[in-house]
Order: C-alpha cells, then sequence, then structure tokens
C-alpha cells in the first residue's frame, strides 16, 4: 500500500479509536440507574421520594408566604422554624428507634397517611375567608414530627431494596430525584402562590404525597432484624454511642456539620443580591445556583462507584465546598458569584453521596433506623447554626465578610477534622472492617 493510503488508513483508524474511547469516557460518567431496573421497591422508592420531595417543597414556599401575607411580620416567619424545629430533633430520633423494631414499609405509609390529613388541613385553613395563623403554627409542629418519624424509615430502607454493590448507583440516583424536587417545587410554588394562593400550592402537595403513599404501600414487608432492638431511649442512646465509637462514621457527622456551620451563606442571600450585587432579580438565580451544581454532579456521577477512598473524598469535596463560598465574597461580579455557588452545591453533593455511601455500606441493618435518626440531625444542627454565625457576623462587620470568612473558617475546620480523625481520612471501602463486615452480612443472608 502506497504510503499516503497508510497515513490515511492510519488516521482513520487512531480517528475512530479516539471517538470511540471519549464516547465511552463520556457514557462511564453518567448516573448508573441498575437499581432502577433491577429493583421495583428501589424504583418505587425513588419515584415516591421524587413526588414527595416536588410537592412538599411547593409547601415550603407556601407556608412563608401565607404566613407573611397574614401577619406582615418577618419575626412570625422566622418563629415557624422555630415551631418546627423541636419536633425535627425529638421525633427525628425517636423515628429511628422505631425504624428499628417495626416493618419499615408500615411506618413510611401510616406517617404518610398522616401528612396527607395534616396538609390537606392546611389547605382547607388556606381556602378559608380568613385563614387562622395558630392553625398554621399547629399543624406545622405536627407536620414536621411526622416527617420526622418517616424519614429514618425511609433512609434505612434503601439497602434493603439493592445489592450491596450497587449502593453507590443508588445513593446517586435517589439523590437526583431529591434534585428535582428541590429545584422544581419552589419554582412550581412561588407560581402557584402568586397566581392562584397557597390552597392550591397546599392542594399539590396533598395530591403528590397520595402518590408517595399508594407507592410506599406497594413495597414488600421489611419487617426488623432478629436482633432488632425495642424502640425507647436506652435503644437511642446505644444508637448515640454506636455512632461515637466509630470515628469513620462521626467524621461523617463532624465534617458536614463543620462545613455548614462555618459556610452557610443562604440567609445573606437577599442582603448579598441587594445590597452588594445592586441586582435584587438575581436573587431566585442565587438560591437555585446550587442545587444546579448539584443536580449537574448526579447527572454525571457513574464515576462515583470507582472511587473507593470515600473519607477522602468527603473531606475534599467539603474543603472544595469552603473554598467556593469564600471566592463568591471576594468579588461582586454576578456571573462568577453564581458560578461560586454553582461549584460549592456540586462540591456539596460530592460530599453527600460518599457520606451515603459509607452510612449504607457499613452499619448493620439493625442499627441502620437509629444512625438515620442522627444524621438527620447533623443535617439540622449545622445549616441552623451556620445560618445564625452568618447573620450575626454579617450585622457586626459586613455582608461580604460574613460570607469569605464563613468558606475560610470551614476551610481550615475541614483540615483540622481530618487530622484529628486519621481514620475517616485513610477509610477505603475495600479494607474497612465495617464495609467487610456488612458485605459478609448480606451475602449470608442471600442479598448479594
Amino acid at each position: 500500500m502506497p504510503p499516503a493510503k497508510l497515513r490515511r488508513a492510519a488516521y482513520l483508524i487512531c480517528g475512530t479509536l479516539t471517538r470511540v474511547t471519549v464516547r465511552d469516557r463520556l457514557r462511564s460518567l453518567r448516573v448508573d440507574t441498575t437499581p432502577l431496573r433491577t429493583s421495583p421497591d428501589f424504583r418505587r422508592l425513588f419515584f415516591a421520594g421524587t413526588v414527595f420531595y416536588l410537592g412538599g417543597m411547593v409547601s415550603y414556599v407556601a407556608l412563608p408566604w401565607q404566613l407573611y401575607h397574614l401577619t406582615g411580620s418577618n419575626l412570625a416567619v422566622g418563629l415557624l422554624g422555630v415551631v418546627e424545629l423541636v419536633p425535627l430533633v425529638a421525633f427525628g430520633l425517636w423515628g429511628g428507634a422505631l425504624a428499628d423494631h417495626v416493618d419499615r414499609r408500615l411506618m413510611l405509609v401510616w406517617t404518610g397517611v398522616a401528612q396527607v390529613v395534616l396538609t390537606a388541613l392546611l389547605m382547607l385553613n388556606a381556602a378559608l375567608p380568613e385563614p387562622q395563623t395558630w392553625a398554621i403554627y399547629a399543624v406545622g409542629a405536627v407536620l414536621s414530627a411526622a416527617g420526622a418519624l418517616q424519614r429514618p424509615s425511609r433512609e434505612a430502607l434503601i439497602p434493603r431494596t439493592v445489592r450491596h454493590d450497587e449502593l453507590p448507583a443508588a445513593v446517586s440516583v435517589s439523590s437526583l430525584g431529591v434534585q428535582v424536587g428541590l429545584l422544581g417545587g419552589p419554582a412550581l410554588g412561588g407560581i402557584l402562590v402568586e397566581s392562584v394562593g397557597a390552597a392550591a400550592a397546599y392542594a399539590i402537595d396533598v395530591a403528590g404525597l397520595i402518590i408517595a403513599t399508594a407507592l410506599f404501600a406497594r413495597l414488600g414487608s421489611y419487617p426488623p432484624s432478629e436482633d432488632a432492638t425495642p424502640a425507647s431511649l436506652r435503644s437511642i442512646a446505644e444508637g448515640a454511642r454506636y455512632a461515637v465509637s466509630r470515628r469513620d462514621l462521626l467524621g461523617t457527622y463532624v465534617i458536614d456539620i463543620v462545613a455548614m456551620f462555618m459556610a452557610m451563606p443562604m440567609v445573606l442571600f437577599p442582603a448579598l443580591a441587594n445590597d452588594v450585587l445592586k441586582s435584587p432579580h438575581t436573587l431566585g438565580l442565587l438560591y437555585s445556583a446550587g442545587t444546579v451544581g448539584s443536580m449537574l454532579v448526579t447527572a454525571t456521577s457513574g464515576w462515583t462507584s470507582r472511587v473507593h477512598r470515600h473519607g477522602m473524598a468527603v473531606v475534599v469535596s467539603a474543603a472544595v465546598w469552603g473554598a467556593a463560598v469564600a471566592a463568591a465574597g471576594l468579588t461582586t461580579n454576578v456571573p462568577i458569584v453564581l458560578l461560586c455557588f454553582a461549584i460549592a452545591g456540586a462540591a456539596d453533593m460530592v460530599s453527600a453521596l460518599f457520606r451515603g455511601v459509607i452510612w449504607h455500606q457499613t452499619i448493620p441493618d439493625s442499627m441502620r433506623g437509629r444512625l438515620a435518626g442522627i444524621e438527620m440531625l447533623s443535617y439540622s444542627v449545622g445549616p441552623l447554626g451556620g445560618q445564625v454565625r452568618s447573620g450575626l457576623v454579617a450585622d457586626r462587620w459586613s455582608v461580604r465578610a460574613s460570607i469569605t470568612s464563613g468558606g475560610v473558617l470551614c476551610v481550615i475546620g475541614v483540615v483540622a477534622t481530618a487530622a484529628w480523625l486519621r481514620d475517616f481520612w485513610s477509610y477505603d471501602a475495600r479494607t474497612d472492617p465495617y464495609a467487610a463486615a456488612e458485605r459478609q452480612r448480606r451475602a449470608a443472608d442471600g442479598r448479594d
């Protein structure tokens, strides 16, 4: 063959190989949907969770909107969070204990029914000629309790519906469904409350809760394990001792609390948009930028199944979260600020994915509900405390100083935590004794 033809043939072959390699690499980034195909019960949990969060975020917008329009007071809106916090903490821990003691499917169904009834009461109250403010607080508190009772059972059920090696993919897919709700729910809620009122928004939530509860009812039975502990204060304390005794688990909680407490800037977004960026119309973009970053991570999360140093991944991503937040406070350029918050949201999602994998792959089923309750506390304490810190520093110095200092302190705190909990930094799913024990346990039970 003439040299020119040889060169052309080599070019075509190399070009084809390059295209195949790039295509394969892109395919490997796609979210792994294997659990949706292999597990009917995981599929039901996924769709139930998606519509649950979508409807719940519609009500999340409608509740403060309605309170503000009834009272004209920002304090009245803030008090709703205080009213909801106490039952969230108390019933979250109790719900975790119950999740280890009763059939988790029944917990999901009955707490789902309770949420349908309570949200319907909010809808009826909103439809009255003169809606009652006290009813919003009362029902909101009980609704918070019902949700707190349900969540540990929902979280603890995921590992029992998929194989052990599918857990990273299951965590990613579940997170994608949540992100769809978190992104679409507020937008839909904002349109509804402004156009047709709060009652219509609550009606959407009621419909979503009915669909989710019906899907929960179609799940198989998931009774407690033989060594399950009866629900009691003693069993809750036992779960707390177990969490503290394992430095890998302790690392997942402490890293998240430090990151959220030091660098939670969302409470400053109204002031950032109006006073710093001089662009009030960017407020919605500030709130959604992080969610967009999170969705990009979950949509391209195929690579997570090839990562085994989960502790290192959590530490690095939490530090990136802090660095991105700090960078957002250093500029008044709107596109750069939005990009920084999108990067922060992406990093936070990476941290959340690997924390979830550690929990699901290493916690025994008999303890999983109680640990899910403790996990819910870590999700709540850090962001709530972070909002207080951000507000105090902003009032004392400035909004930008609060955002940047929080991000810097987050990086320092995360690095210090990693140095303190070196077992967490060196966690490897392939060699960790708890992960290995759980793999063997599931294999012995015939679930893998």
